[in-house]
């Protein structure tokens, strides 16, 4: 059983535009920060900090998972 070549090439674009997203989005958070009411505030920055860290993961286990086969 070989990993799957497409997966493999959509996780390694997903790499370098996962920068990018992380980028403009924690941009446009900074742009209208201060225009929010403070629950909003901590809404955005929790979201943006667990997808954040969502997408590192999913993007290191399924780099570990499709090259061991897993």
């Amino acid at each position: 059983v070989l990993a799957s070549l497409p997966l493999q090439m959509m996780l390694y674009f997903n790499v370098y535009y996962f920068p990018v997203w992380c980028l403009a989005e924690g941009m446009m958070l900074q742009l209208k920060f201060h225009l929010l009411p403070r629950h909003y505030q901590f809404l955005l920055v929790a979201a943006f900090l667990i997808l954040s860290l969502a997408e590192g993961s999913r993007l290191y286990l399924g780099y570990v998972g499709n090259l061991q086969e897993k």
